[in-house]
């Protein structure tokens, strides 16, 4: 059994993220509050907490940052409407901000910070989110020692949603230090002890390891003429409930997505494609993941909105499961921009675990995406 210390044992000199056993002792502890509801058991992940919305949202004119202020002090210049999101919730449109009070507050010790990304499903559906907090000058970043609300805000991009009160679309890590693994340290963990990138079912070389303060990923657009290789978001659809997955059918919101015989997309502006890395990626209990959202050296693209990859992701100690491919959500900005088979789009940057977590990303904790091969979020209705 490895050694898991609890809270009491942490220090400005720990170095980690803090897994699930400890984010469930930092709700005893009061460093999370979770207002009069407790946190169902299925929101503690691995190494990370799904965060909860709150009863009511917010149209704002503009996305801000609150700079020296309370986010509710600058709010007020900049609502222009109120939403309730009880019972049935309501309507988010799309390309439209809102602000969403969420029901967990924080009361961090002066050595603990936070990171916040949208959750998988939420990113999949082309919404875009990030974590406000008072005071700050940076979105989805938590000061150590931050004591204060939380606030989300939400812009859908592709299709208009429907949001209820206790819905989760992003999450939080708490960690303590810089413990993210430099380039060497990956490549030897990679080399020496687990696999962190497979390639056709086999661990990548280390020739074929692209690191640059983390390791890339490439996109994968292999495919017979007709055959899809993922999906672009249609235009002008209903509105789709984030409370009701596997129930949404997939050809009122997506197209396929057709590569060119040369293995090839000509990605159209502003249009949102779901596509599939080439690489299986493998996180070990001992390390947390994260993609980043955008890296500039990749062309004229956003590639990845929601960042992080749970320890267990793509790991299996029996060997049967090679790596998970991950989820590409591209966007191409301004002009059309061309991607190829094996192109380089986006990178993955890896921090230690404090410990193993009690539990891992799999199907025994209800995870949707271990071993995918495909790119559609939960909401959609198999096969179809």
């Amino acid at each position: 059994m490895p050694y898991r210390p609890g809270l009491a044992g942490l220090s400005e000199g720990t170095r980690g993220v803090l897994p699930s056993q400890m984010l469930s002792e930092a709700l005893e502890a009061g460093w999370v509050d979770a207002g009069t509801e407790a946190v169902p058991p299925g929101n503690i992940q691995p190494a990370s907490l799904d965060l909860r919305l709150g009863p009511r949202a917010y149209r704002v004119r503009c996305s801000f940052l609150p700079g020296d202020k309370p986010v509710e002090d600058k709010l007020k210049e900049l609502v222009v409407d109120e939403l309730d999101l009880r019972q049935d919730g309501a309507v988010l449109e799309t390309g439209r901000p809102y602000l969403v009070p969420l029901a967990e507050s924080l009361r961090l010790p002066v050595f603990v910070r936070g990171k916040a990304n949208p959750k998988s499903s939420t990113g999949r559906l082309d919404v875009f989110t990030r974590l406000v907090t008072d005071r700050s000058f940076r979105f989805d970043e938590v000061a150590p020692g931050y004591e204060g609300p939380l606030w989300v805000e939400v812009v859908p991009l592709s299709f208009a949603v429907r949001a209820r009160e206790g819905l989760s679309l992003n999450q939080l890590r708490l960690m303590i230090g810089q413990a993210r693994l430099d380039d060497g340290e990956l490549r030897y963990l990679h080399e020496n002890e687990t696999p962190l990138l497979y390639l056709d079912g086999r661990p990548a070389r280390s020739e074929e390891l692209a690191t640059s303060d983390g390791l890339f990923l490439s996109v994968d657009l292999r495919g017979a003429p007709g055959e899809s290789v993922g999906y672009t978001a249609r235009e002008h659809t209903f509105a789709l409930d984030m409370a009701k997955p596997g129930e949404h059918p997939v050809e009122g919101y997506w197209e396929r997505a057709l590569p060119e015989d040369e293995g090839r997309i000509v990605l159209a502006p502003e249009r949102f494609y779901l596509l599939l890395s080439r690489e299986a990626v493998c996180v070990p209990p001992t390390l947390a993941c994260e993609m980043t959202a955008y890296d500039p050296t990749s062309g004229e693209l956003r590639a990845h909105y929601a960042g992080f990859f749970d320890p267990g992701f793509g790991y299996d100690p029996s060997g049967k499961l090679r790596g998970s491919r991950a989820a590409l959500e591209v966007r191409a900005h301004d002009v059309p921009f061309m991607i190829e088979h094996g192109q380089r789009v986006c990178r993955l940057t890896f921090e230690r675990m404090v410990c193993p977590p009690a539990k891992l990303y799999g199907t025994g904790i209800g995870s949707s995406y271990q071993g995918q091969e495909g790119t559609l979020g939960k909401h959609f209705r198999k096969g179809r």
